[in-house]
């Protein structure tokens, strides 16, 4: 996420989100009705992502939670009327409860998020997402950092927060997800 977008004294909502005319590659994301101008992935960031997709599609295959990845609009307080401030576009969003699958995308909290961080995010992002996700009842948020080939894993349960870092050897698992691990020296063999 870089800059808000210039004209930022507006405040935007998912109507007005949805009828830009944006160029080809070009994304945003909303965030209590700011605009948030998205840079492209680095090859680094795409081959995690890939590796990520692989390991959570086939895990759930043939399961009610469904995979999807960015660009996926997430709008996290839906409004029928479209008066909702906040899209995200998360790397990858879990969804098990059907009903919050629309045609445009997630209509409410997903189950899980994972977000990679790559050079154009900022800690001061990172932090607002994770502000964003917690407030709007995401259960499980993951963060991945190529870097330092660690994975964080936020579980948000009722209010109280559990967070585990995974690095080396290790398995990242999913407590939303039960019985889904996924080797980080496969994610990070790139």
């Amino acid at each position: 996420m870089a800059d808000a977008m210039e004209y930022d004294d507006k405040r935007w909502t998912y109507r007005n989100y949805r009828e830009w005319d944006l160029g080809e590659g070009e994304r945003y994301e909303l965030i209590h009705g700011v605009a948030y101008s998205m840079s492209a992935p680095t090859d680094r960031h795409q081959a995690i992502a890939t590796a990520l997709t692989a390991t959570f599609y086939n895990f759930l295959e043939g399961k009610p939670c469904k995979l999807r990845s960015a660009p996926y609009d997430v709008r996290l307080f839906y409004r029928a009327d479209e008066s909702d401030d906040t899209v995200v576009q998360p790397d990858l969003t879990v969804v098990c409860d059907e009903k919050k699958r629309g045609p445009e995308g997630c209509r409410a909290a997903p189950d899980l998020v994972v977000e990679i961080l790559s050079p154009a995010n900022t800690v001061i992002e990172m932090e607002r997402k994770f502000n964003l996700y917690r407030t709007a009842g995401v259960r499980e948020y993951w963060v991945v950092a190529p870097e330092e080939k660690v994975i964080h894993v936020h579980h948000f349960n009722e209010g109280a927060l559990h967070t585990l870092a995974y690095e080396g050897g290790a398995c990242a698992i999913s407590e939303v997800l039960p019985g889904f691990e996924v080797s980080l020296e496969r994610i990070f063999a790139e």
